[in-house]
């Protein structure tokens, strides 16, 4: 055998063991993940835009979301049945859940007040504020059948302290697929959103404490009467 018959056909081999290779690790290949997000592609999504007035007649600040320490992670966490889970390695949220609920909802509210959002930034004196705060205690995701967020939400006026606690319950029929799910979830931020609304705006139109200057009880109003939950919202409401 000559010399350039051998090569050939050691590249011959050669060429046939890495394709060989190749393909074993293209069997072995992770399959993709899908990201998603609770976040609206555009305004259309939402329905007719509403823009924020420059000078709007009060402002919110949206704390941070508490969700449940099981579902508090980046991958799909579903129900397969009443006592059992599974994880999703390849299904995931685009940030944390408690983030994706809050991003959504602030975007819900903003929009649905004609205000802005001003946690964690200076705010001006003179506008009335709105401290909203929410605790998800369930969110659950069932898979071609619901996707549900049982929440605990309050909203306190700065000024005044003033506080309605409620709590609503979103349960959201979905179709088929991992896409119906997320679906079903973004319409439950957005009925939540709705009622946390109309809770700002009936606390924002609730009675106001009244101090007479120069009394001896002028540093401390008179506490008073918890404003009732939205209608929308069937709740828990109280002083707080």
């Amino acid at each position: 055998m000559t010399f350039d018959r051998l090569f050939t056909r050691t590249s011959a081999l050669a060429a046939a063991a890495a394709a060989a290779a190749a393909a074993v690790l293209a069997g072995c290949a992770s399959p993709p993940s899908h990201f998603y997000t609770l976040s609206p592609a555009d305004d259309a999504a939402r329905g007719a835009p509403t823009v924020a007035s420059a000078n709007p007649a009060l402002l919110i600040e949206l704390a941070p979301i508490d969700v449940p320490p099981q579902v508090a992670k980046a991958q799909f966490v579903v129900q397969t049945d009443a006592s059992r889970v599974d994880v999703l390695e390849q299904r995931r949220w685009a940030s944390l859940p408690g983030d994706e609920i809050r991003r959504a909802l602030s975007g819900d509210l903003t929009q649905q007040l004609g205000t802005i959002d001003v946690y964690g930034s200076p705010r001006p004196e003179g506008v009335p504020v709105y401290r909203v705060s929410v605790r998800v205690q369930r969110f659950e995701s069932w898979p071609d059948s619901h996707a549900l967020i049982d929440a605990v939400w309050s909203v306190r006026s700065l000024a005044s302290q003033q506080v309605m606690t409620c709590r609503s319950v979103l349960d959201e029929k979905v179709g088929t697929g991992y896409d119906a799910l997320v679906e079903g979830h973004r319409h439950a931020v957005e009925a939540l959103s709705t009622a946390i609304a109309s809770g700002v705006r009936a606390l924002a139109a609730a009675p106001q404490p009244v101090m007479t200057p120069g009394s001896k009880t002028a540093s401390r109003p008179k506490p008073m009467p918890p404003v009732a939950c939205p209608a929308a919202a069937p709740a828990e409401s109280g002083a707080g």
